[in-house]
């Protein structure tokens, strides 16, 4: 069971976080929206509608869910450039994973909206210096303080993971 959750393990950030390793996440981030949509172009509202595993989001409510949670990132990144270690807000990604978008609007329009977002995204990853990179805002659950050079890392890792949890899927139920 914990391989169908964290098909790639769980996120891990090295403590010493080099410009290899940035560059390497800004085109995981960079790649995910064109692979992801490769992933699924071929797949049947049934298929669509499939749970990645037992108690697990359906193909669908992951690929809105990506859409979701890398605008939250993106805005987080904006609030971090613009504000002197800003507190972010937090959301509930499991009820917005039940709102009646998620659970039935067509990929299309979350598959379009990751392409834009992730092209603007890059674009300011891109642009980041040094000292942006060590910029940091404080996750109100945890009280962390993390750096936009980690969360760099985090959503490389959000876009694999989610991509995995779809990839498996597809392997276990030969769709591919």
């Amino acid at each position: 069971m914990e391989h169908l959750k964290y098909p790639i393990g769980q996120v891990h950030i090295p403590t010493e976080i080099t410009n290899e390793h940035i560059a390497t996440w800004v085109s995981d981030i960079e790649n995910f929206p064109s692979k992801l949509e490769a992933l699924v172009q071929n797949l049947s509202e049934a298929q669509l509608n499939t749970p990645y595993r037992d108690g697990g989001w359906t193909v669908k409510q992951t690929i809105h869910h990506c859409g979701d949670s890398h605008v939250n990132s993106y805005v987080r990144f904006k609030w971090t450039l613009t504000e002197d270690q800003p507190t972010i807000k937090a959301y509930y990604e499991a009820r917005w994973a039940e709102l009646f978008d998620t659970k039935d609007a067509p990929i299309e329009i979350s598959l379009n909206f990751i392409k834009a977002l992730h092209a603007k995204w890059v674009y300011l990853l891109k642009g980041l210096t040094i000292d942006d990179l060590n910029k940091v805002f404080i996750h109100p659950e945890s009280g962390d303080s993390v750096s936009l050079k980690k969360n760099i890392g985090i959503y490389a890792w959000h876009c694999n993971h989610h991509f995995a949890h779809i990839e498996n899927l597809l392997i276990r139920n030969n769709w591919n």
